[in-house]
């Protein structure tokens, strides 16, 4: 496999030595799509990011004159990882764990881990929602049980609605989904998103060391691992980060078409969420039990922002529970 010299400012964290074994990886690595492999371009695995510590081929997709790295792993019914402001990293335990029974699929928001890097002027939530529209209708997914997180709450619902007939489940991982409103929500985005803040962050990299520790998605990752996903955000990813929050509180067209969605195509969806018990201050899962009265509510034992890192073995029985109990009963109906 050819090996990318592509560097990230951050890459010297990493070093020259990788350890080529992880507990997490199994000794046969999942198989990737032939699909995918037909549709997507190549996009050599950068130096940073041994097999050892991402056990999946990742392509390349052109979406706005940019490549946005996807990853397809797995045969059966397709769940879609979407998570905007980090990289998709963050899924890879949960991912593990279910490519032997699904098609799990995740992609790098633009501007983000394996995706080129972008401009901060260039970086919206709107742009992420379109290259999930565009991931979706390259790889011509039908019945997508989606699977967001975070920032990808906006980003993926509206990016799917635009092809609501494909989606079949949704899945709320520690998300929003509704327009910023509070003072300390909008406070929080506002602080976050500012120029200051975000040169600072990536000048210094405090907030994503923390980011890569324990109270992040460090508490289960050995140092090989937690050293690539830090190197996976870099300067520049770190920026980009930043730039997605500041567009959180400042974007007013995606809140309108995620709403419309919820309310429109995806009110009869099967849902369920997913919730870190030390990480939702603003509540946001009572805020989903609102919208969807059925949805079934999953709190993470001493769980924080990235539960599907605290528990992957709790958070991958809940998105296959919810499956084979919700969504592939309406899929019989169907037919």
């Amino acid at each position: 496999m050819a090996i990318s010299t592509r560097k990230f400012p951050m890459e010297d964290v990493v070093g020259t030595s990788i350890p080529q074994s992880h507990s997490a990886v199994p000794a046969k690595r999942p198989t990737s799509s032939d699909t995918s492999a037909t549709l997507l371009g190549a996009l050599n695995r950068p130096q940073w990011l041994p097999e050892s510590v991402w056990p999946f081929q990742t392509s390349a997709l052109q979406v706005e004159g940019s490549r946005i790295a996807v990853t397809d792993v797995g045969k059966g019914p397709v769940l879609l990882f979407v998570h905007t402001g980090l990289w998709s990293f963050v899924w890879r335990d949960v991912m593990l764990r279910l490519a032997p029974d699904f098609r799990c699929i995740c992609f790098d928001a633009p501007g983000a881990g394996q995706s080129d890097r972008l401009p901060t002027g260039s970086i919206s939530l709107e742009r992420a929602a379109r290259a999930l529209t565009a991931v979706i209708q390259t790889l011509n997914l039908t019945d997508i049980t989606l699977v967001v997180h975070d920032l990808g709450g906006p980003s993926g619902i509206a990016g799917a609605a635009r092809v609501a007939d494909r989606i079949r489940g949704l899945c709320v991982v520690n998300a929003f989904a509704w327009k910023p409103s509070g003072v300390p929500f909008r406070g929080m985005l506002a602080l976050m998103g500012s120029t200051p803040i975000r040169e600072i962050s990536a000048w210094t990299g405090l907030l994503m060391r923390l980011t890569s520790s324990p109270f992040g998605v460090g508490k289960h990752l050995d140092e090989p691992s937690r050293r690539a996903f830090y190197a996976g955000i870099g300067r520049q990813g770190t920026r980009a980060f930043h730039a997605y929050l500041r567009d959180a509180r400042k974007s007013k067209g995606i809140y309108e078409d995620v709403k419309l969605a919820l309310t429109g195509p995806f009110r009869r969806l099967p849902v369920s969420t997913i919730f870190g018990e030390h990480n939702d201050p603003l509540g946001f899962q009572p805020q989903w039990k609102r919208l969807f009265n059925d949805a079934p509510q999953v709190v993470v034992a001493k769980g924080n922002h990235f539960p599907m890192c605290d528990d992957p073995d709790l958070v991958a029985k809940c998105i296959r529970d919810l499956y084979h109990e919700r969504v592939e009963p309406t899929l019989a109906h169907r037919t």
